[in-house]
């Protein structure tokens, strides 16, 4: 479902370059963070997790991540410190005035909001989707796969993971300079830290998805965490209806 009603607005990052940043809805106030060569139209709005949120009374504060989407994709090195995504993503709470709100993403989008929370942000619930314990405490574990999909575009056997890995980034239409240089932001949350965390937690994954290691361990560790089966892997969970069902039914609980 694409047709949902949205507004722009085009916020100023950390060092002001431009987010942009899509809202849907009226209610409380959900923000949700999208995965990594993703974008929020594609990871939210495509296949109606959105709409189905906004039919259980939130808006909706869907940002594209720098370096994604329709925000800003810089190839200057010094655009991406560590955390880059983090203090963005605080910036998009400020500009909103949330206060009393929650909080989640998908797979980067999860990490992002596992950051925000290290550094003060204080929703009343967190969702993390596509996401496990390792993906959290040692970031780079995939890093060294993704340079390989990144720096060796159009090499890959037909059906291959690094092939299907490319094929999205055409239909997201990716900038690969960007997204390698996103990798350098990435800042491991230590397990205790993840403990410490008070808030109640929707951990939310695909059957057959252990891309970030374990969700059941990463539910486990958090003081409030509560785990979520939906079917699929890392690349098809997100396209299922019961991503946004589990959301919607954690949260209206």
């Amino acid at each position: 479902m694409t047709d949902l009603p949205l507004e722009r607005h085009e916020i100023k990052g950390f060092d002001g370059l431009p987010i942009a940043v899509h809202v849907a809805g009226k209610g409380r106030d959900l923000m949700l963070i999208h995965g990594y060569f993703s974008n929020a139209r594609t990871n939210w709005i495509r296949y109606g997790h959105a709409a189905r949120l906004v039919e259980a009374g939130f808006r909706l504060i869907l940002p594209d991540l720098r370096g994604h989407g329709e925000s800003a994709k810089p190839h200057d090195p010094a655009a991406y410190p560590p955390d880059a995504l983090t203090r963005d993503n605080l910036a998009v709470v400020e500009y909103f005035g949330l206060t009393d709100y929650d909080l989640g993403g998908y797979s980067l989008g999860a990490r992002t909001t596992v950051r925000m929370l290290a550094n003060g942000a204080t929703p009343r619930r967190v969702i993390l989707s596509g996401m496990g314990l390792r993906g959290l405490t040692q970031t780079l574990d995939n890093g060294g796969y993704y340079t390989n999909v990144l720096t060796n575009l159009g090499t890959f056997e037909r059906g291959t993971s690094e092939w299907m890995a490319e094929a999205f980034l055409k239909t997201t239409k990716g900038d690969p300079i960007a997204l390698l240089r996103i990798l350098r932001t990435f800042v491991d949350t230590p397990a205790d830290v993840i403990a410490a965390f008070p808030q109640p937690t929707a951990v939310i994954c695909g059957r057959d998805d252990d891309s970030n290691g374990s969700a059941h361990e990463l539910a486990d560790l958090l003081s409030d965490g509560r785990y979520f089966e939906v079917p699929g892997n890392h690349m098809n969970a997100v396209t299922r209806k019961e991503l946004g069902q589990a959301i919607a039914d954690f949260l209206t609980a």
